[in-house]
């Protein structure tokens, strides 16, 4: 499950929302992508990774007319950490791809719509409650506060009976000085017919730009996620408090 973590596209908003555009006085189609580096794969507060490095590459097509698509990758091991003798998970994979429609209201005001899926490529039990999730997202965006709903159209992360789930995502990402960014976000996310699994997760850092491209982030992450609920079995509790410092490089 990425997140959202996040896709990162421009370092402004780098570890907020994935999907943020890269701005431009005069629109005009074309690709964009990320190459990142990071300590541990957060999405929604939740390590992905139980606690080991990811590396996440991205890329994605702007239409001058607003439309875009794209495809992110990164590995994961919360599927394969789940793996028994009696019923392997052999996936360690996370392929995402999205579609969607971004513009503007005013110098101040812009909006964003689509669709993101999750898969996860492996083989998996007979029996498994497959990961496969598609969600529907709408986000509006003031200045540096962005509030983004994501809704779910299919199961949530294997979670069985969990469709109509969704996640809130409010955010702040403000350049302070030149070069350096403030990154926040407290989100929400809820998991239909599974008590217990709720959750909500923060995070506040810093984003510093470099010439090129290049760009280095150090985010301090946190929930409230019950430990009985996401305690993997190898006794690691993935919603632990934890900082992260991600290395990234876009074109």
């Amino acid at each position: 499950m990425k997140r959202a973590s996040q896709w990162i596209l421009a370092s402004a908003v780098m570890l907020g929302d994935p999907m943020a555009a890269l701005a431009d006085d005069t629109p005009v189609s074309k690709v964009v992508g990320s190459v990142s580096v990071t300590n541990d794969y957060i999405f929604r507060g939740l390590s992905q990774t139980n606690r080991k490095p990811a590396f996440q590459p991205g890329i994605e097509y702007d239409d001058a007319g607003g439309w875009y698509v794209g495809a992110w990758g990164s590995n994961v091991s919360w599927l394969s950490d789940v793996s028994t003798a009696e019923a392997r998970v052999s996936s360690s994979l996370e392929i995402d791809g999205y579609a969607g429609y971004r513009g503007s209201f005013s110098a101040d005001w812009a909006y964003d719509v689509g669709l993101y899926t999750y898969y996860y490529p492996g083989t998996y039990p007979a029996g498994f409650s497959r990961p496969y999730t598609t969600e529907a997202y709408a986000s509006l965006t003031w200045k540096g506060i962005a509030l983004k709903y994501s809704y779910g159209l299919t199961n949530l992360f294997g979670f069985a009976d969990s469709k109509h789930s969704d996640y809130v995502d409010l955010s702040y990402n403000v350049e302070f000085t030149p070069g350096w960014t403030l990154n926040s976000h407290v989100g929400h996310q809820d998991v239909p017919n599974s008590p217990g699994y709720s959750y909500y997760d923060w995070r506040v850092g810093v984003t510093r730009a470099f010439a090129s491209g290049y760009s280095i982030a150090l985010g301090y992450y946190d929930t409230n996620a019950k430990r009985s609920a996401y305690t993997n079995p190898e006794g690691h509790y993935v919603g632990r408090a934890t900082a992260i410092l991600t290395l990234s490089k876009s074109f």
